[in-house]
């Protein structure tokens, strides 16, 4: 996988984490245990520190960086979807930050908080525990429910799952010219459906 050194540091990842080839990592970028890197996510550690806590995921394309000597960090559990940009910020534990949100300097998010897709988090804000966010500039909405958090965690324990199966059986392969017959699908449980659908059948 593209890892660079700058400066004499040099990227650690947890043997049990999974870093997708194609992501790419730079310098003073810590990786714990169990998390999942996806590929195009830019984890940029030549200005500050990138630390991913244990069982955390960062999505594709996502972008994580900040100004010199600030730390940029995904607490343990912290789930961050298809490319967010998290720019000197600090993710709370459990927490998801959701497509294409943006979370800047100085931001905190608290524990089991959402942040909703494309939102804008301002630089400074401090958002507190299980608090849903959402809007340009992100505002806080409401408090999450129970049903809401757990359905957050089912998610990020696809992606800790995730981190085995692309350990254990992803590999570069040719595509082949034409579908079989009787192609098998991925199998999941039923816990895995958007939220939209969740709700709609409670």
């Amino acid at each position: 996988m593209p890892c660079y050194e700058i400066d004499g540091l040099k990227p650690v990842i947890h043997p049990t984490a999974f870093v997708h080839p194609d992501a790419v990592l730079i310098g003073d970028v810590i990786v714990g245990p169990h998390c999942y890197v996806a590929p195009l996510a830019s984890l940029r550690g030549d200005f500050g520190r990138i630390v991913l806590e244990a069982g955390s995921n960062v999505q594709d394309t996502c972008v994580m960086h900040g100004f010199p000597g600030t730390d940029t960090v995904v607490e343990e559990d912290g789930h961050v979807g298809h490319g967010a940009v998290l720019h000197g910020c600090r993710i709370g534990k459990n927490a998801l930050i959701g497509m294409n949100a943006v979370v800047m300097d100085n931001a905190v998010v608290g524990e089991a908080s959402i942040v909703a897709a494309c939102a804008f988090v301002k630089a400074g804000m401090q958002i507190p525990a299980r608090q849903l966010v959402a809007g340009m500039p992100a505002k806080v909405v409401r408090e999450l429910s129970d049903q809401e958090i757990a359905w957050k965690s089912d998610g990020t324990r696809t992606y800790q799952e995730l981190t085995e199966r692309c350990h254990a059986t992803l590999k570069p392969c040719a595509p082949l010219t034409e579908m079989e017959p009787g192609r098998e699908r991925l199998r999941f449980d039923d816990s895995v459906v958007p939220l939209v659908d969740l709700k709609k059948n409670a």
